[in-house]
């Protein structure tokens, strides 16, 4: 019986893998990874066989359960199985399934963290998401669910933190923006929105909530991390990105 190893992948950027994931990578004989990870990561696996095991909104995604029994399935013919999952792989990415139905299968796994994409999205626009008398407090949100999931109830948390981090929110920037607004968020707070955080393709946006609920982002093909919080006044104030909603690149 192999071993599995979730392994975070960061937020896209193959040299923000940590030392541990990518001796893991070359080691590895088989990788399921998820759609969004970059090919230059794939590639340290050099004598890997990959298994595309993506979930992507509005497109065909793999099923988790499908996911579940080809770990199992790899653990049983392989030594070594890396999990490959975007960002870091216990923030949004249903670890706890794949980790449950491994336990259960008596098969060992462990998990190796990564740069989860609030992070990157904050190291780029060179705003902390904590600061002394402004912001004490971050909630990392995601008002999208899955299949047969419900409803989030997300907005009690986002409004009580300083800092709120929405992933998977590009879609649904609008009317999150409207959201926030309806539940008692001031209409002028700042709001940053990255697209393909650490990627040469990256594109931020600097905004207010009440701009953003007027006016919705261009659709993207690439992740978007929305941030919302004062800690993005200053931010907006060194015009390189315009405090409005249309996109300006970073690159």
């Amino acid at each position: 019986m192999g071993k599995v190893y979730l392994v975070g992948a960061g937020p896209g950027a193959p040299d923000l893998l940590t030392l541990r994931a990518a001796r893991l990578l070359e080691s590895a004989d088989i990788v399921l990874h998820d759609a969004l990870v970059h090919p230059d990561t794939l590639a340290l696996a050099k004598r890997a066989r990959f298994i595309d095991v993506g979930k992507r909104c509005g497109k065909v995604s793999t099923d988790q359960r499908f996911i579940n029994r080809a770990l199992i399935e790899a653990a049983r013919t392989h030594e070594v199985v890396v999990r490959l999952k975007g960002g870091d792989p216990m923030l949004f990415g249903r670890a706890h399934e794949e980790l449950e139905a491994l336990r259960e299968a008596g098969i060992e796994c462990e998990v190796v963290p990564g740069v989860t994409a609030a992070l990157a999205a904050a190291a780029t626009l060179q705003a902390s998401l904590t600061r002394r008398g402004v912001a004490r407090s971050v909630a990392f949100l995601t008002p999208r669910v899955g299949k047969g999931e419900g409803t989030s109830e997300w907005l009690p948390a986002a409004l009580g933190a300083d800092s709120i981090v929405l992933y998977m929110a590009g879609g649904a920037a609008q009317s999150t923006a409207k959201s926030l607004i309806g539940a008692g968020k001031p209409s002028q707070t700042p709001v940053a929105l990255v697209t393909s955080a650490s990627l040469p393709e990256e594109v931020r946006v600097v905004t207010t909530l009440a701009a953003l609920a007027a006016q919705p982002l261009p659709q993207s093909t690439g992740p978007v991390v929305m941030a919302v919080g004062e800690v993005f006044r200053q931010r907006s104030a060194l015009q390189e990105i315009e405090y409005a909603p249309q996109v300006a690149s970073a690159r």
